[in-house]
């Protein structure tokens, strides 16, 4: 009887053992599928914010902002080495601690992690001590996972992410944060041209305007806040003529009269650039195209009555007067600015020497 009554409890807790370790596998891939379409959920949200027309600064303070809620890290702070300092893009840390964070290249503890490309994970045993790099401050940070940020091999900066608590990181899933770090690099990739258009932007000297790219950067951001919009581009046809027979300087002096009188005569939410040589984009933000044509014509109008006395020193002055040729198209939010550019500067290359009529394409 007794014997019968332990076989029978040792099957029990055999049975039970082998069901604890089903239900914990069970756990274990349920756990794995759940952060696997967490991660592609926030890889989602980085590719939206990638598409969105803002800023790369803002960009990348987004994509700092998903990583901190989604992952429920308690700080994260993104620094990008570009080429000539270190610059604090994104951080929820208190701005009162950045000089420390966007200097940690200098710290010993991390200068192996640069050097070998690999994370770096310090932390600390009591409430009492404080990582290497905390100078002044003892309560915020007690361990810190390091990760040096690499395009195409070449160093660009580094994420870090920190804890109030100690030993906090002992055993959380690197293979997700490596995840997350590479997801941070393909933004950051992703990013490099916008940040180049952005940084060349400039105003030309002569009009006062912004340069064409202008239109891919901030332009844009006004402009995609509308799911259509007007583009035109025009053209003075004859400004090499002026240029040549006249003087440059006078032609100096059109383009810088036709900037003025077409900025008094569009609205300040209007975006009017010089976009290169004798042509010129404005983009009627949120306005159809089709309702441009009339304002465009009565524009014109007035742009060639202008009358512009020569600027060179001669005996006898003459007047000159602009002639313009404009072409209108559509624009919509999320394609690219610079196809619509390109075909309207196409047309107004190829068009006759003669032509004046509006052209919609």
């Amino acid at each position: 009887m007794i014997i019968g009554v332990v076989v029978l409890l040792i099957i029990i807790i055999i049975v039970l053992v082998v069901y604890n370790i089903s239900i914990h596998r069970k756990i274990e891939n349920f756990s794995n599928i759940n952060q696997k379409i967490t991660s592609l959920n926030v890889l989602q949200d980085f590719m939206n914010t990638i598409s969105e027309s803002s800023s790369v600064d803002e960009k990348i303070k987004k994509i700092n902002d998903i990583i901190i809620e989604r992952y429920e890290i308690k700080y994260s702070t993104i620094v990008i080495f570009n080429g000539a300092e270190y610059l604090l893009k994104a951080s929820n840390v208190d701005e009162k601690h950045w000089d420390t964070l966007k200097n940690l290249h200098k710290e010993e503890v991390f200068k192996e992690s640069i050097q070998t490309a690999r994370p770096k994970y310090i932390t600390v045993n009591n409430e009492q001590e404080r990582l290497p790099y905390q100078k002044m401050e003892f309560g915020r940070a007690k361990s810190a996972i390091f990760f040096p940020l690499y395009i195409d091999n070449v160093y660009i900066g580094y994420w870090i992410i920190e804890s109030s608590v100690p030993h906090d990181f002992d055993h959380v899933d690197t293979t997700i944060l490596e995840v997350i770090k590479e997801n941070i690099i393909t933004v950051l990739k992703t990013v490099q041209n916008q940040k180049v258009i952005e940084s060349i932007v400039r105003k030309d000297k002569f009009s006062g305007l912004n340069s064409a790219e202008y239109l891919y950067g901030k332009g844009k951001k006004i402009i995609d806040k509308y799911t259509t919009s007007a583009v035109t581009m025009f053209r003075i046809t004859n400004l090499e003529k002026i240029n040549d027979t006249v003087g440059r300087k006078t032609g100096d002096r059109v383009i810088q009269e036709v900037s003025e009188f077409v900025k008094k005569n569009i609205a300040p939410e209007y975006v009017f650039v010089r976009y290169m040589g004798p042509k010129f984009v404005i983009v009627f933000s949120g306005v159809e195209a089709e309702s441009v044509i009339d304002f465009i014509k009565s524009l014109k109008q007035k742009m060639e009555k202008l009358e512009i006395e020569q600027v060179e020193e001669v005996k006898k002055k003459q007047k000159v007067s602009p002639t313009i040729n404009f072409v209108v198209s559509t624009y919509y939010k999320g394609t690219g600015m610079e196809e619509i550019t390109k075909k309207l500067e196409e047309y107004l290359d190829q068009a006759e020497s003669g032509e004046h009529d509006i052209s919609y394409i």
